[in-house]
């Protein structure tokens, strides 16, 4: 565990949610150093619920440095209650120090953060209404797993009878009722996820915050818990802020996706639309695989090389994204369509990918293409494709990449 996460997940089992440190559990003692935590804490006081219409979470103007590196740059998000929101970037991009700054480990350097209509970055972590799951999911190895879950509500003072009700719901919410009574180590994975999520979602939070939780499962189990994560966030309506850098895993999982590039907000979009409709060269190539065509407009008319086809917005320099899927194997119809790109290319690298091929071509003029098909029989020597103008997008910058 990194140690910025370490410390993350100490400030939340300390206090998040009036988490203390455990000191005791089945007989065995733990010494605690902070002696005034081991109090009951004072629940968190509950925001105002989001008048209907109303965002949940106002990111407004957010800026953070660490010293002379800038991480965040004049962030501005709003997310809806019930909303599952992914914060996407790669490695560096500042997608987990804008979840560590609503969480309260961090604070903004400029910039304000509300939450039910109220400031919530003048808040300590303990009276805010947030829960974090990490990816190292920070299971106590000595206590059971009903303990575990159970282990917020008894630092908060809750009632024994409500605890155990509280305890059952969460645990059933993620399928481990019959596993209450096992230590984590006895767990997989996958079962410490669930745990981890149920810790979370006991203490009942408007927003749960979860930093990259699925990336230490395999493939297999990966995909079943994005499938069991997306169906109990509708169950239980809690607001999902979900940070990774996997774009297949934000695709499936999202109501909406957050692009961070560098540390400011690239596209915000729903899946299909950044998909299909990116707007900038860097979307267009961190969201899926693209061909980026180079080309003039001249009289509402894009040229690429031999290529042209006709397209909306000013004459001048512009940068299309053709996705490999929207190439495809040419047909007699093809030829008598206006609006459909046909050409002759010659077969390259062929890629086997299950049930498509990945394919690289070479056009007659030298450009280079990348083709998904339909996996039916190897390809070779010169084919022809097509494409339909409307495929190719034209995006709002025309930046090298």
């Amino acid at each position: 565990m990194e140690r910025s996460e370490g410390r993350a997940v100490t400030a939340y089992l300390g206090t998040t949610a009036g988490f203390a440190r455990p000191t005791k559990s089945h007989g065995v003692s733990i010494q605690n150093r902070d002696t005034h935590l081991t109090q009951p804490q004072e629940a968190p006081k509950a925001p105002e619920k989001a008048a209907a219409g109303e965002p949940l979470l106002q990111i407004r103007s957010v800026a953070k440095s660490f010293g002379a590196r800038t991480v965040l740059r004049d962030v501005s998000l709003d997310v809806a209650p019930g909303e599952f929101l992914t914060i996407l970037g790669e490695s560096g991009s500042g997608k987990t120090t804008l979840l560590r700054l609503i969480a309260g480990f961090e604070r903004p350097d400029t910039g304000e953060i509300w939450m039910g209509g109220e400031r919530l970055d003048r808040l300590p972590p303990h009276r805010r209404q947030v829960n974090t799951v990490f990816q190292h999911y920070a299971l106590f190895p000595h206590l059971s797993v009903f303990e575990n879950v159970a282990y917020g509500l008894r630092a908060q003072g809750v009632a024994k009878a409500e605890i155990a009700q509280r305890v059952e719901q969460a645990l059933a919410m993620v399928k481990m009722s019959a596993y209450a009574g096992a230590a984590p180590s006895k767990l997989s994975g996958g079962q410490q996820q669930r745990v981890a999520l149920a810790r979370a979602l006991v203490n009942r939070p408007l927003l749960l915050l979860l930093d990259e939780p699925l990336s230490a499962l395999d493939a297999n189990l990966r995909r079943q818990m994005q499938g069991e994560l997306k169906m109990l966030q509708r169950e239980v309506g809690i607001t999902f802020l979900f940070v990774t850098h996997d774009q297949d895993e934000a695709m499936a999982l999202s109501d909406r996706i957050a692009l961070l590039r560098a540390g400011e907000l690239e596209q915000i979009a729903a899946p299909r639309e950044i998909y299909n409709r990116p707007s900038t060269a860097y979307t267009a190539q961190f969201v899926g695989q693209t061909n980026l065509l180079r080309a003039e407009v001249v009289d509402g008319v894009a040229r690429w090389g031999a290529f042209s086809w006709p397209c909306e917005g000013g004459p001048g320099p512009a940068t299309f994204s053709l996705r490999p899927e929207h190439i495809r194997l040419a047909s007699p119809a093809d030829a008598d369509d206006q609006k459909t790109v046909r050409f002759l290319a010659t077969i390259g690298q062929q890629t086997f990918c299950g049930d498509t091929d990945l394919i690289e071509i070479s056009c007659a003029d030298g450009h280079v293409l990348r083709v998904r098909t339909p996996s039916r029989r190897i390809l070779e020597g010169q084919c022809a494709f097509a494409f339909s103008a409307s495929d190719a997008v034209r995006l709002h910058d025309a930046e090298e990449s």
